[in-house]
């Protein structure tokens, strides 16, 4: 399976892509200077403790206060409390934890008042991000992950990923981490540690603890609404919990982001920094690798299935609920039982597919085709399960009822993705109302004039729809030929399926586009 990882970074944030054989299966955007992201740390302050919900809320520093359950304090919460206290008071306080009591863990039945009180500072880990009207969901059970291991503060257990199967090799971490933790730190080997060399997993354990060290001495000033450890940007994050031998090639057309990259790479997997390049081609990245256009083919309503079958996806303000269409499979073949198999099984591939892409969370409810053998109906069950192998995200799937519905939750802790794939009119801008579409050219021919001439350009890009790219530069003397011969300027049309087929866009020699305000108005008195 060849694996890709394309990165477009641009002023307004960065956009990931995970190809598996150029079918796209993960995209992640994180928008510039974001905040709450899962895994972030924050010294908060109690606002309210609400005894019914067995709950406080806790102000981070985001318009909404955050959402803290009396599950989620966790046992080591009176430890955690006293240590915070005792930083934010004491002049000579300490990051090592080795000299802290650990207390006896809080009361698993307990009540959120008998252990928070309005007004309190407490240390809090983010642990669903900001969704729609809701503000954070924290936890106080701290963890801080690394490449190779996570370190647990107030724990002395070492625990190793239970997908490291050898009995040998599993000792054989589980001692080596005895010896190197630091006291009152529990520690979570995770599955890429196995077979890695005392010196990685200490190196890893290190950086860790500095983590943990800078975000002690914020702690110590007591401002409330304070980030004391922020977790690393998207794209390292992904590379941290997915980078391994499989990869094939990471694409950056970042040149920054890049070196950036093959330094991270290079010292977690030394060896595969060669993947890593920068891409610098004229074409935009994600319309080189062909992940614009499937952005736009399967973030819609309805998503095509192999073999001809579609499905519909629905989201409702509790769950999601997704209904698997034979479409044109429906005529091919007499056999219904085996007509609806070959397409279930499709359509479960698609959807595991799709849940990954889109990030989809919570209650997933799916209506496959009926089939009258149970047998068929384990077989769908067991596709399922294997496609969300693939999937990070903790999820959990149901066998198919007698009514042949599938029960799907899975992990959300961040918003759903949601582009979409209807395009306004940019030139009606909704109204219905346009000018004639055969002005089309010679409004983008106007406003290249009008850039030569009025604002002394030397150079233009011009970025057009795939069908007018097509227009201007197919044949050995293209419109695109006589119109740099005409203007005797250096024209470079360039496609993108991003825009719409009557937008268009300009760009200088360094790549910035040329505001060209009131283009339409612009183009319009240039024709009178």
């Amino acid at each position: 399976m060849n694996n890709e990882l394309i990165i477009n970074a641009n002023r307004d944030g960065t956009r990931i892509a995970l190809l598996e054989d150029k079918k796209l299966v993960e995209y992640h955007q994180e928008e510039k200077d974001k905040q709450f992201n899962v895994g972030d740390i924050y010294l908060g302050i109690v606002k309210k403790v609400v005894p019914g919900l067995n709950a406080a809320f806790v102000d981070v520093g985001h318009e909404k206060d955050a959402f803290l359950h009396y599950h989620d304090l966790g046992p080591k919460f009176s430890t955690l409390d006293s240590f915070v206290q005792y930083s934010v008071t004491r002049k000579h306080a300490s990051s090592n934890l080795g000299k802290v009591r650990i207390k006896p863990d809080i009361n698993k039945f307990g009540k959120i008042n008998e252990v928070l009180k309005k007004g309190q500072k407490i240390m809090v880990q983010i642990a669903k991000e900001p969704i729609s009207t809701k503000g954070p969901r924290l936890t106080c059970e701290l963890s801080f992950p690394g490449r190779n291991v996570v370190l647990v503060p107030f724990s002395n257990t070492v625990n190793v990923s239970r997908k490291i199967q050898n009995k040998e090799e599993r000792k054989r971490l589980a001692r080596l981490m005895e010896s190197i933790k630091p006291e009152n730190f529990g520690v979570i080997v995770r599955t890429v540690a196995e077979d890695k060399e005392v010196a990685e997993l200490d190196a890893d354990l290190r950086g860790i603890v500095d983590n943990w060290k800078a975000g002690f001495e914020i702690l110590r000033a007591g401002k409330p609404a304070t980030k004391l450890i922020g977790e690393v940007d998207r794209t390292t994050t992904l590379l941290r919990d997915v980078l391994n031998e499989s990869f094939d090639s990471i694409v950056v057309d970042n040149e920054d982001i890049s070196k950036e990259v093959k330094q991270y790479v290079k010292q977690f997997s030394p060896g595969l920094e060669k993947i890593v390049r920068h891409y610098n081609g004229k074409v935009k990245i994600f319309e080189r690798f062909g992940i614009e256009k499937q952005l736009k083919a399967l973030f819609g309503r309805s998503v095509g299935i192999l073999g001809g079958g579609y499905l519909i996806i629905e989201h409702t303000e509790a769950l999601h609920v997704v209904d698997v269409n034979s479409g044109n499979k429906a005529t091919s073949g007499d056999n219904q039982e085996e007509t609806a198999l070959k397409v279930n099984t499709e359509a479960a591939k698609e959807l595991a597919r799709q849940l990954r892409l889109r990030d989809m969370g919570g209650i997933i409810v799916v209506d496959f085709i009926d089939m009258k053998k149970a047998d068929n109906r384990k077989k769908i069950f067991m596709t399922m399960k294997a496609e969300f192998k693939k999937d990070k995200t903790k999820s959990t799937v149901l066998p198919l009822s007698k009514f042949g519905l599938m029960q799907i939750t899975r992990q959300r802790v961040r918003p759903e993705h949601n582009i979409s794939t209807r395009e306004v009119c940019p030139t009606c801008e909704g109204t219905g109302k346009i000018q004639p579409a055969i002005t089309l050219t010679d409004q983008i021919e106007e406003s290249i004039q009008y850039l030569f001439q009025n604002l002394n350009e030397k150079y233009l890009g011009v970025a057009v729809h795939p069908y007018v790219y097509a227009y201007y530069t197919k044949g050995i003397f293209s419109k695109a030929y006589h119109l740099k011969k005409a203007l005797k300027k250096k024209i470079e049309f360039i496609q993108d399926s991003s825009l719409s087929i009557v937008d268009y866009k300009f760009f200088n020699r360094e790549g910035d586009e040329i505001e060209l305000n009131g283009k339409k108005q612009q183009a319009e008195s240039l024709a009178e």
